[in-house]
């Protein structure tokens, strides 16, 4: 009886234990989905990095492809106030913007590095670990994340 107790206490502590942790990672999902996003503008002015940007601009030119580790299709896009964007898409996580020609107009959300030629974008897709953000690119009404 008394090991059937014990088994009975270890078995109720391990199902509130997981069922703090499920309460915290679902508050650690909601955190993150509400994280203010900032202007892309503000952003570069104050050197500011790892912060969620979103907007939008036009393809100024194609690059090739970063293939050392995970691959990205890269990109500069100019937004409205002239700052021009690398942009990092992580295509192993992502699906390629197919096609993507200069002067196409895309609409973006992602996390800004600032650097001093305009800064770069890049968490463009999902999170598959669910832990941050889902960045997206739009491009003629097909969103790629």
């Amino acid at each position: 009886m008394q090991k059937f107790i014990l088994v009975l206490i270890l078995a109720l502590h391990a199902l509130v234990i997981g069922s703090a942790a499920q309460a915290y990672e679902f508050q650690k999902v909601r955190q993150v989905e509400s994280v203010q996003l900032a202007d892309v503008n503000d952003a570069y002015q104050r050197r500011a990095s790892n912060i969620w940007v979103q907007g939008r601009g036009n393809v100024v030119k194609l690059l090739a492809d970063d293939t050392k580790g995970a691959r990205h299709q890269r990109f500069l896009v100019k937004v409205a106030t002239g700052q021009t964007l690398l942009f990092a898409h992580n295509i192993d996580l992502a699906s390629r913007i197919s096609p993507l020609q200069v002067g196409d107009e895309i609409e973006f959300k992602g996390e800004y590095v600032y650097n001093p030629k305009g800064g770069i974008i890049h968490w463009t897709h999902h999170d598959p670990a669910g832990q941050r953000q889902s960045g997206w690119i739009k491009r003629q009404g097909q969103t790629f994340q």
